[in-house]
């Protein structure tokens, strides 16, 4: 029976453990709080909170893994924040861990491109912010090893979206003059296609967009929100909230994973939002 490890068992990495464990792993979850192991242990996965940025922490635990895959989260922060989460993670986890494959979870916010062009794995990754650029640090670290990459894109599913939750609660904005592109993917399309990478195997060293097929404008998911739940279109104007990443603006290119034989369940926002966020999480 393979055995992986998941080193940040939250929202994604939770989805990611049940697809495994109904194939057959055999799955252990690390999380950063014991509380939170405990509630992972009751929905049936062996969980355990580990510090993944504490190396003598992850020194105590067994190594034998086939597959280890980086998918904490710092939860927006600082700076500093990543550099523990990310950079020192990786690197605690590579130096005790010698799986046959290794995934980190990145963002495509490490594009900085901010004029609408599409860009691949090829294009060139310079974030301007220094989170960004942790997470480059991050990334360079993990291939050097061997390992894989995926630059995830705006994750939503049950229970959590950004864009809904600033709708509902008064704080999105239509600004005409600097609309822009918004990169998603679905949870569950995201477990899936980590899934699908760790059971090819050999594909390391390499770096993969991890999105739906179809970039949308932030204005027309507010106007798609609207009509789905009847209600009047963010005021225009300036955004009222604080993008701790910069300003960017691009359209995120998932080819090369599709062209292995992936393909998303919900490939556009309005599928993902219609079937599986709205009507669980909108009175």
């Amino acid at each position: 029976m393979p055995r992986a490890l998941i080193a940040g068992c939250g929202y994604l990495g939770r989805a990611l453990a049940d697809l495994l464990a109904a194939e057959g792993w055999e799955v252990e979850g690390w999380t950063q709080s014991s509380e939170s192991a405990h509630k992972l242990s009751g929905c049936g996965v062996r969980a355990k909170a580990v510090d993944i940025s504490d190396r003598e922490d992850i020194a105590t635990h067994s190594s034998d893994f086939e597959a280890v895959v980086h998918c904490a989260s710092t939860r927006g922060g600082a700076p500093d924040s990543y550099r523990r989460v990310y950079l020192n993670g990786v690197r605690n986890l590579l130096e005790h861990f010698r799986s046959e494959r290794f995934v980190f979870v990145s963002s495509t916010s490490v594009y900085g491109q901010n004029t609408g062009e599409w860009v691949s794995e090829d294009s060139p990754a310079e974030p301007k912010h220094e989170t960004g650029k942790v997470l480059r640090d991050s990334e360079d670290l993990a291939l050097e090893k061997g390992g894989t990459a995926i630059r995830l894109g705006g994750l939503y599913g049950p229970d959590r979206s950004a864009l809904l939750r600033k709708f509902t609660n008064g704080e999105a904005r239509i600004d005409p003059e600097n609309d822009r592109f918004m990169n998603q993917v679905h949870r569950d399309d995201a477990a899936t296609a980590i899934k699908f990478l760790l059971r090819r195997g050999e594909s390391t060293r390499q770096i993969y967009n991890l999105v739906d097929n179809e970039p949308t404008l932030l204005s027309d998911c507010y106007r798609w929100l609207a009509t789905r739940l009847n209600r009047p279109l963010p005021a225009s104007g300036k955004s009222i909230s604080m993008r701790k990443r910069g300003e960017s603006n691009k359209r995120v290119s998932n080819a090369k994973l599709r062209s292995l034989g992936w393909a998303p369940q919900y490939p556009t926002f309005a599928d993902g939002m219609e079937k599986s966020v709205l009507l669980t999480t909108v009175d």
